[in-house]
């Protein structure tokens, strides 16, 4: 019998059952005591069950689909996804190209209505399992976040991450040769007037690497700078939460919460606040002020809403004359 394997282990899993090695290990044992062919072994990685995005699983449904083997053998069925539905998704898309699923851990099927239900109960319980490591793994980095230390692994430009040791939390340290670059940026856009496209161009020259390592820098990246507080001392938490999708192939979309429900952090600060306040203003200004928000027959002295009623007549008055001149 023509045979494939699958193991997979995420990040939340640290049984010592649940590594890649010794899932292999016993599923070699069991072909080999069976006298199953081999023909290839998939694994996921560091793959959460919850999504059927996994390269792993995606090159063994594509190969059950070109017939290149007659069953699939997996340790438990949470293996294979943690969810039911998904779980019940994927075995019926393998049995409609002839390839049955089998489990280690659970009898075969065979149109046994108790092996049915055990597979199905585990596929519950599997699912209860995630929910529950979910809501821990969750509620853990809040109070950890309000104690004061770092979630995350990709941290600001500008900024070194140190981990949690007997000395301290998880912090921020600012990185000097990094840090002069991010001052030298907010100074170019507050005190010299640059724009962000003249910011990118000086930086390319000057041979600065960008976060990513290339050697240009996106408009957008300069932006995102220009607008972190972080910079100014002020590290945010828990301002967005994952949703369902309401269209479109990504698993989750992001959505912000509300203001009371950061959680904010001081960090080491490479600009002052003020140079920041003023960064932000400079950067309303260049958005109202740019010629793709300018409309036909609508000239700069344009009303604004920030403006008194009394200057905004006055404005309107401009208007009017200069639209009547005969240049």
């Amino acid at each position: 019998m023509r045979v494939a394997t699958y193991a997979r282990v995420s990040s939340e899993s640290q049984e010592a059952r649940g590594t890649i090695g010794s899932q292999l290990e016993a599923l070699r044992r069991k072909m080999s005591e069976l006298g199953h062919q081999v023909v290839r072994e998939y694994t996921d990685d560091g793959y959460s069950g919850a999504r059927l995005d996994r390269p792993g699983l995606d090159a063994l449904r594509d190969a059950a689909e070109a017939g290149l083997f007659e069953q699939v053998w997996c340790l438990t069925p949470d293996r294979l996804a943690r969810s039911y539905a998904n779980q019940i998704l994927v075995t019926d898309e393998l049995a409609r190209h002839g390839v049955r699923v089998h489990y280690l851990d659970a009898p075969p099927l065979d149109d046994d209505p108790e092996a049915t239900l055990l597979v199905q109960v585990q596929g519950v319980i599997a699912e209860y399992e995630r929910a529950k490591i979910t809501e821990r793994n969750r509620r853990g980095r809040l109070f950890l976040a309000r104690a004061g230390e770092i979630m995350y692994r990709l941290v600001p430009y500008g900024h070194r991450r140190t981990p949690r040791s007997p000395a301290g939390p998880c912090h921020l340290e600012v990185f000097e040769p990094e840090a002069i670059v991010v001052r030298h940026i907010f100074d170019d856009f507050v005190a010299d007037g640059y724009s962000m496209r003249r910011i990118c161009r000086r930086l390319y020259e000057d041979g600065i690497l960008s976060p990513t390592g290339n050697q240009t820098w996106s408009i957008a990246c300069i932006s995102k700078m220009l607008s972190n507080p972080t910079f100014k001392g002020r590290d945010l938490y828990n301002r967005h939460q994952a949703v369902p999708p309401t269209s479109g192939r990504k698993s989750t979309r992001n959505k912000p919460r509300p203001p009371e429900e950061w959680i904010e952090s001081p960090v080491p600060a490479i600009v002052s606040e003020e140079v920041f306040d003023a960064a932000q203003r400079v950067a309303r200004n260049h958005s109202y002020f740019s010629p793709r928000r300018s409309q036909p027959d609508r000239w700069l002295l344009r009303a604004s809403p920030m403006r008194s009623s009394a200057v905004a007549g006055v404005c309107a008055q401009l208007n009017a004359y200069f639209s009547t001149r005969d240049w």
